[in-house]
């Protein structure tokens, strides 16, 4: 079927009705080809009347030429109870040709389920009309799989929520960025968001969807809070939900579940992307030892084409908790010395071992050498190797961070910085961007630490840092490895920072490959300074920058043996004795230069 547009009259309508079908079930598809090619053809849209409604529904549109080519477009139907018909309408504008054509016209999964003799087992439902045979799992999830309305009689409605009388006994998070939008039909913006929900399948009923034009920004979050649930074993509580994710610019949709208030808890299930013009359901399987709540996350993309919808959210197998989650303190202390020192006769200039009272000078503390019996000495200060496992950080951390009161670490979320990261965590294509394993284990569970591009702008720079190290040895050095591949990488820098004074060490910039790679920065003898580790943002999101396997080797400073060196050591003037295998060799092994002397 075609129609050729060749007259000069402004405007053209042309209608292409179907029969009338009296209803439809739960996964009903329509899919055709159509062609639409010319520089005046126009607009050509799908609109649904049912029975009853007075107003229509677009189920498609095609505002523009789009080649010499036939493409083919899916519509779905789902479950329409009422008698229906769809019409096909095309208008064509100007005073050119153009050629607009629909062929293959296709109905698949329309019917409702067949009835049986025999419905056993209990993973089944007999539907009471219908004698439909169904799954269980899809007893009270807003949806008419029996055809009869059976499966959806005698539910919990505090366990549902369709969205048509508001958000039921959801409640929007105050922590997040904006809200979700209760809204009929089409999202304001073209190219994206659902034109229907998912309940009626009409633009009648009521959705949410997360706008994602402006003034809202990249990673900008909304998210939705359920009712609390008491503990559920063996995943009996199962989530059901209807998502839309329909835009070149969509970013990422994430379930998270949680058994304190004031967390973002951990992850249970996320999709990242455009997933096409339709609804799609996902299932979840909780389990929690305690009462707990589910947080749904809709989080923009880089652009207004962006829009996510959410429908039909419904529990089965769980009840409603009737008390308060508990809360944690958002302030921890920096180490775990005890605030009341032992006895002792230490001076200003002196540490106080912890636990004997013996002091030692302050140089001591913090110099890769454990001189206190409990190695409360080197207890808040770097670690010589950190692998990141366990996600400790292994007493570097981020000044920029450290300074901000716990209700502002609330609103970091898109800050450019360093955070811990494993390949298991990554979304779909992050991997082009970020190690996909770590360098510890070689393995998708095993800890790195990373700066996350997608957050912050071009040329924003993220700190981590070493607690001021008191003296290290002639030989220091740090080893570590890096990781810097995608297509808009920045920089990564070594720093050493004593006082006011910051000096570059070490520099990379731009991808290095899919690789962890080696790098050796030396120190040599130095006394109270700060390692820094400082990445710098490219100009977009493939940009990641990884380092795992930090390690001081060689650090602690020459140590006073106290006795007469031997004969195969030479003595320094400092009285520390070396190896004679270390004489003029270009390094300060003494710590006063007097192996590297001219007169030896």
């Amino acid at each position: 079927m075609f129609i050729l547009k060749n007259s000069s009259s402004i405007s053209q309508v042309a209608w292409l009705r179907s029969p009338k079908f009296r209803q439809t079930g739960s996964n009903c598809t329509l899919t055709f080809w159509y062609y639409n090619y010319g520089q005046s053809v126009g607009a050509a849209e799908m609109q649904l009347f049912v029975d009853g409604l007075k107003q229509s529904t677009v189920l498609w549109r095609s505002y523009y030429s789009e080649g010499n080519q036939w493409l083919k477009a899916v519509i779905q139907l789902g479950r329409l109870p009422r008698p229906f018909q769809l019409s096909l309408d095309k208008i064509s504008l100007g005073f050119y040709d153009g050629v607009s054509a629909i062929d293959d016209i296709t109905f698949e999964y329309c019917a409702l389920p067949p009835p049986t003799l025999i419905c056993e087992g209990p993973d089944r439902f007999w539907c009471r009309g219908t004698k439909a045979c169904i799954d269980s799992f899809l007893v009270c999830d807003l949806v008419d799989n029996c055809g009869d309305g059976s499966d959806e009689d005698n539910c919990n409605p505090d366990l549902q929520c369709n969205f048509e009388n508001g958000l039921c006994n959801w409640e929007q998070d105050v922590e997040d960025d904006f809200d979700w939008i209760r809204v009929q039909g089409p999202t304001p913006t073209l190219n994206t968001g659902p034109l229907k929900d998912h309940t009626t399948g009409t633009a009648r009923g009521h959705y949410l969807y997360m706008e994602s034009s402006k003034p809202h920004q990249f990673q900008d979050k909304a998210v939705l809070l359920s009712p609390l649930f008491n503990p559920s074993s063996k995943g009996a509580c199962i989530f059901r939900f209807h998502y839309h994710m329909f835009g070149k610019q969509v970013y990422k949709l994430s379930v998270f579940q949680r058994t304190v208030s004031n967390t973002k808890g951990w992850l249970l299930w996320y999709k990242f992307g455009n997933q096409g013009n339709r609804w799609i359901r996902q299932t979840l399987y909780i389990s929690s030892s305690k009462p707990f709540q589910i947080l749904v996350k809709g989080t923009v993309g880089d652009g207004f084409t962006g829009d996510i919808g959410l429908d039909d959210m419904s529990f089965l197998g769980c009840t409603l908790y009737n008390g308060n989650l508990p809360t944690v303190s958002t302030t921890t202390s920096a180490t775990s010395v005890p605030a009341t020192l032992p006895l002792n006769n230490c001076t200003e200039g002196e540490f106080v071992c912890r636990a004997s009272g013996r002091c030692i000078h302050m140089m001591q503390k913090c110099d890769f050498r454990a001189d206190c019996s409990d190695k409360s000495d080197e207890s808040a200060c770097v670690m010589e190797v950190c692998d990141f496992e366990d996600k400790k950080h292994c007493g570097w951390y981020q000044p920029a961070l450290e300074h901000m009161s716990g209700n502002d670490v609330i609103h970091t979320t898109n800050t450019f910085k360093w955070e811990l990261g494993r390949g298991a965590d990554l979304y779909p294509g992050q991997e082009k961007h970020c190690p996909l394993i770590d360098h510890t284990k070689c393995t998708e569970e095993g800890w790195y630490l990373f700066a996350d591009s997608s957050n912050g702008e071009f040329g924003h720079t993220a700190d981590i840092t070493t607690p001021v190290i008191s003296l290290t040895g002639p030989k220091c050095k740090i080893i570590f490895w890096n990781y810097m591949k995608g297509s808009t990488i920045g920089s990564l820098e070594v720093l050493c920072r004593t006082g006011n004074k910051t000096s570059k060490l070490w520099t990379q910039s731009g991808s290095q490959g899919p690789q962890w790679n080696r790098a050796e920065v030396f120190l040599g003898i130095r006394s109270n300074f700060q390692v820094v580790f400082r990445v710098k943002r490219g100009v977009s999101y493939m940009g990641d920058v990884a380092v795992d396997d930090i390690t001081f080797k060689d650090c602690s400073p020459l140590l006073n043996p106290g006795r007469p060196c031997t004969s195969e050591e030479f003595t320094c003037t400092n009285k520390y004795c070396i190896p004679k295998d270390n004489l003029c060799d270009f390094v300060n092994d003494c710590a006063d230069n007097s192996d590297e002397s001219p007169t030896i």
